[in-house]
């Protein structure tokens, strides 16, 4: 992911959270919690995982905004690549 600093600096953050629910996770299956605590947790890393992807997409999706058919970002990525991006979150 090339180009805005801010951008890579809030996906790394939420992934970050994203790695520490998932132990907490993991913690809570270990130990044998209650379903509805694990499936909390289970929502809250599904959850941070999406809005990671989402924000890398939307941050492509700037850098297409104003290329021509065909043309690629500094990623190497057209605006056709996003939007099978994108639609492979969904």
């Amino acid at each position: 992911m090339s180009g805005e600093g801010s951008t890579s600096r809030a996906v790394v953050n939420r992934l970050r959270r994203a790695e520490g629910q998932l132990h907490a996770l993991i913690g809570a299956i270990e130990s044998g919690a209650d379903c509805r605590a694990v499936v909390t947790q289970l929502s809250a890393v599904s959850g941070a995982l999406d809005r990671a992807g989402f924000a890398i997409i939307a941050a492509a999706m700037r850098d297409c905004a104003t290329l021509e058919e065909g043309e690629a970002n500094a990623d190497g990525l057209t605006r056709d690549d996003v939007e099978k991006l994108f639609l492979s979150l969904a």
